[in-house]
Formats: C-alpha cells, structure tokens, sequence
C-alpha cells in the first residue's frame, strides 16, 4: 500500500513541475495566478499522502488544511490586485499608459 501512496506523489510531483512551466512561462497574469492554485492544490494532496505514509494523518491534515486556506486567500488577493490595477493582459491600457509596454 505504500508503493501506493508513493507513486501517487511522485506522479503529483511530476504534475507540479508542469505548473511550474505554466507559472513561468505563462502567456498571460491570469494563467500563471490558475498554475499557483493548482500547485496549491497539489501540495495539498501531496501533504495528506505524506501524512498516509507517516501513519500520522490527524497532524498533516490540520497541516493540509491550513495551507489550503493560505492559498486560496492568496489567490484571492493576486486576482483582486490584479483586476484593480488593470493589466491582466499584457498591452493593455493601463500598461501602456505606465510605459511598460
């Protein structure tokens, strides 16, 4: 049951990295603020499998938990910062304006 759980995560890891291209190369604000969250969401599972493993799943769901509720206010505070600034898309307006391109 552990080789389980083990490949699970290592398969999880291996989902990461892809959203971490998509965060660094992301064509658009918006794609990389969606690849943050899917990484979030990920270490999140990748926490609660470690905690299966360990046999101490109690402690790493409070963990999980907590770091699940971190992400999503983040989330929600790029996104807000981002529609009040205006520049979601590059070449926009307000960009522009700035002299950022």
């Amino acid at each position: 049951m552990d080789t389980f759980f083990i490949t699970t995560g290592v398969i999880l890891g291996l989902l990461t990295l892809v959203c971490l291209y998509r965060v660094v190369a992301g064509p658009t604000v918006l794609d990389r603020i969606i690849a943050v969250g899917a990484i979030g969401n990920k270490t999140t599972a990748i926490l609660l499998l470690m905690g299966m493993i360990f046999g101490r799943v109690e402690m790493f769901v409070d963990i999980s938990i907590s770091y699940a509720l971190l992400n999503f206010i983040a989330t929600l505070g790029a996104a807000k910062y981002f529609r009040v600034r205006k520049s979601i898309v590059p070449g926009s307006k307000y960009l522009k304006e700035k002299g950022i391109s």
